[in-house]
């Protein structure tokens, strides 16, 4: 037997088998390689495993469908997302902690920029991925409201409370997410989130009752004034800034 047809030396399988990606992998760089070129709708299931160099069974095992393909970590991330919901205690602020999961969320489309950009492109033109997409941010939603009523429940409107703030959340991020797409991933997406993210924090956020500086034990004084009935509204305004201790004249 000549040397050139002599098995391979220690390692060289090896080193083979890392340079190749994972199936998985390389059918969503399959996938999105001919989509750029031909169009989502004119590429196939078929075409698709043939350039990857699989079979169809191969594409199935990872992908229920072609849509799947285009959105292909959503799973594993809403997996985390409830993950960390679910490791949290009672002594979590609910809101801050949902805030802080949906974070995940931005953190697997920064991951790869370049694949999110040409997602977000492709999307925009299919109206089929579009409509999937917004059922990919309902699961987020479902689970952002499911472990905040959990949090809420016995507080007056705990449901309601718990759907809009889920709401909320994801509006939030998806406005900062969107901005970042436009610019192609070049944006500063991490000050937007956290800009988007604090209006729900001081919507929806604890807010400490407010107190006196001059008291050290937090009580508040309550005020209970008597107007004479029929009185000017102006007047009322007057006697209740009188009784605070502030000077009208000063607005």
């Amino acid at each position: 037997m000549s040397s050139s047809s002599a098995a391979p030396r220690r390692g060289e399988k090896t080193e083979t088998a890392a340079a190749k990606p994972p199936m998985r992998d390389a059918l969503v760089a399959a996938a999105f390689q001919l989509f750029l070129e031909r169009g989502y709708e004119q590429t196939t299931v078929d075409d698709i495993v043939a350039l990857a160099g699989v079979g169809r069974r191969s594409f199935f095992r990872y992908f229920p469908s072609k849509e799947d393909v285009v959105f292909p970590d959503h799973e594993r991330c809403l997996a985390d997302v409830t993950e960390f919901l679910a490791a949290g205690d009672d002594a979590d602020d609910p809101v801050l902690r949902v805030c802080e999961a949906v974070r995940l969320v931005l953190r697997m489309y920064t991951e790869n920029p370049t694949f999110s950009v040409q997602r977000y492109r492709l999307t925009k033109k299919v109206p089929g991925l579009r409509a999937y997409e917004l059922s990919v941010v309902w699961r987020y939603e479902r689970a952002f409201a499911e472990y905040l009523r959990r949090r809420l429940a016995g507080r007056r409107d705990g449901s309601l409370r718990a759907d809009v703030i889920a709401a909320a959340v994801a509006a939030a991020h998806n406005n900062a997410l969107r901005s970042w797409l436009r610019s192609d991933g070049k944006g500063d997406v991490g000050t937007e989130m956290d800009h988007a993210l604090g209006y729900v924090q001081s919507a929806f956020g604890p807010s400490p009752a407010p107190t006196d500086p001059g008291r050290s034990d937090g009580s508040e004084d309550v005020v209970v004034l008597v107007s004479r009935r029929g009185a000017p509204l102006w007047r009322v305004v007057q006697e209740i800034e009188a009784t605070l201790g502030r000077d009208p004249e000063q607005g």
